[in-house]
């Protein structure tokens, strides 16, 4: 036996010596090593993005299903079952603990009014997210075989999973698996065939593979299953690097954008007594020389300021108004993020969040009303049970904002239509009946966002790279505006033309780049990841057949 024969063949002893301890633990030791397995999980995601971290959990998942699968077969199928959701929820628990603590800041910007809700931002919501990768670990284990197959029943059981978490009560595809691969812009360039949640499904079943070089059920250990995610992994990358040779996008002539990212940061700074301080600083910013625009505000057409841009609402301001329109005299139109008032026959107030446009005249009559709300952040889902236990939103409002609606919109004078999306909103893929209702394609995205309350947290960086995502499936340019970043114009295939950073005063000036042609997710939505989820869900039941 040669020195390197030798030596695979005791790597693979190794590893297979791992994989039979991690199937055999229970009790204490096998929570703990699906919980840090998750944890490692999220190293992947950004800030972070070391890809090929998510092999840890994805490697480890297929281990404790086996482990299931013994159980369930010495015992009862039920058994198994149990054993499954519970390595499910430890591995989901460990992955958001450490991918969605920064949402804890939130709630300590006003800490004497909200600190009381910390345990449930840092552990409660971790917790009860994690019961999505728990029943995904269940629909995983009913597939289940010793087939080496078996990494596509997970890949399915576990992806479906994921994808339910992103449309089940009001949904949350924050950090889906897929980010992994949709952080790195070359990687995340398939998306625009599959989608997000077809991202989901790629990578969960090509981080699994390695679990096939150990024996499962008396079978040898094989190489094939490796050798072909690393063939896919390296056919997306290539995929994504002849995308990103095109050259730089057309611009849409006659438009010059400016984006102000003020920091300005939640709290004490942003209290309505400071109106006029902040007002004052939007103007001076919006006005200030630059090298590609020296003249400052006369050398743009269009400014964008980021949501909630002022601690008072701007339509009932006519000082506000009238200092802003005279600010734009030179022509210019301003797109801003803004709380908007209206009340009903009856004298009742409704609050929306709200793009406003204002030009020299004042306030047009184009705007849009953000839809989808954050459920504790600007409503009270239950309102009337959570109220009386002293429940409220972080937003402070009177009952909280009240969604919009209406198609999803915005035509401003001198620019193409856009698709607005406030805050979170851009973090939600287009779906099939999305992408089927018939609505016209926008020609870009306009996306304003206030991650001030997360500081200088992962949260932001995930928040830019998730909209970013959205560009590269649609095939249209995103122009972000965020009050304390990050900020930034980004073309169709996600490549950024200007970008400010998290955590500084930035103007940012650029062009608007024009749309690619329509890409297969913009033209079907979700139906490349549909037909993933069959294939996989196919490959599980052969492997169980055949097994």
């Amino acid at each position: 036996m040669t020195t390197a024969t030798a030596s695979v063949a005791s790597a693979a002893s190794l590893f297979g010596s791992l994989a039979g301890r991690v199937a055999q633990s229970s009790g204490w030791r096998r929570r703990a090593i699906a919980c840090g397995s998750g944890a490692i999980g999220a190293l992947a995601l950004p800030p972070f993005s070391v890809v090929g971290l998510m092999i840890a959990p994805m490697t480890v998942a297929v281990w404790l299903i086996d482990g299931a699968c013994e159980s369930g077969g010495s015992r009862t199928l039920a058994a198994g079952l149990r054993s499954a959701f519970g390595a499910g929820w430890w591995m989901g628990l460990g992955y958001f603990l450490c991918g969605l603590w920064w949402v804890g800041s939130a709630v300590l910007v006003d800490a004497a009014k909200f600190a009381w809700a910390l345990p449930l931002a840092v552990i409660a919501l971790p917790a009860g997210l994690a019961v999505f990768p728990a029943l995904g670990f269940v629909f995983a284990r009913l597939l289940w075989s010793s087939s080496p197959l078996r990494i596509f029943a997970l890949g399915f059981g576990l992806g479906a999973s994921e994808w339910a978490r992103g449309l089940l009560f009001s949904g949350f595809p924050w950090n889906d698996i897929g980010m992994a691969l949709g952080a790195n812009l070359t990687l995340a360039q398939i998306a625009s065939l599959v989608g997000l949640h077809g991202l989901t499904f790629l990578a969960i079943a090509i981080f699994a593979a390695p679990a096939t070089l150990s024996r499962a059920g008396g079978r040898r250990p094989g190489f094939a299953p490796t050798i072909a995610a690393a063939l896919a992994l390296s056919l997306i990358a290539g995929f994504g690097a002849v995308r990103l040779s095109a050259p730089a996008s057309a611009t849409v002539p006659g438009v010059k954008l400016r984006l102000i990212q003020p920091n300005i940061s939640q709290g004490a700074s942003f209290a309505p007594e400071n109106r006029d301080a902040i007002l004052r600083r939007y103007l001076a910013m919006s006005d200030r020389p630059t090298e590609s625009a020296p003249n400052g505000v006369r050398d743009v057409t269009h400014l964008i300021w980021p949501e909630s841009a002022f601690p008072f609402i701007l339509s009932r301001d006519a000082r506000a108004l009238d200092d802003i329109a005279a600010s734009l005299g030179s022509g210019a139109t301003l797109i801003t993020g803004a709380a908007r008032l209206e009340t009903n026959d009856g004298g009742e107030p409704s609050y929306y969040n709200s793009i406003e446009v204002l030009d020299r005249d004042g306030l047009r009559p184009e705007r849009y009303d953000k839809q989808h709300l954050v459920p504790f952040g600007e409503y009270v889902p239950f309102e009337s049970v959570l109220e009386n236990a002293g429940v409220t939103q972080f937003v402070q409002v009177p009952g909280g904002f009240a969604p919009g609606s209406g198609p999803r919109i915005l035509d401003v004078p001198g620019l193409p239509t856009a698709t607005p999306l406030i805050c979170y909103e851009a973090i939600f893929p287009v779906e099939i009946g999305d992408a089927l209702s018939g609505a016209r394609r926008p020609d870009w995205m306009l996306n304003v966002t206030d991650d001030a309350w997360f500081g200088l947290t992962p949260g932001p960086y995930q928040h830019f790279a998730q909209a970013r995502l959205r560009a590269i499936e649609l095939g249209l340019p995103l122009v972000r505006a965020a009050n304390s970043g990050v900020s930034a114009v980004v073309d169709g295939f996600g490549r950024e033309t200007v970008v400010a950073p998290l955590g500084v005063e930035a103007v940012l000036d650029s062009a608007l780049p024009k749309p690619l042609p329509p890409t297969w997710q913009s033209r079907f939505g979700s139906v490349g990841a549909a037909i993933i989820a069959i294939v996989f869900l196919a490959a599980g039941l052969i492997g169980r057949r055949t097994a």
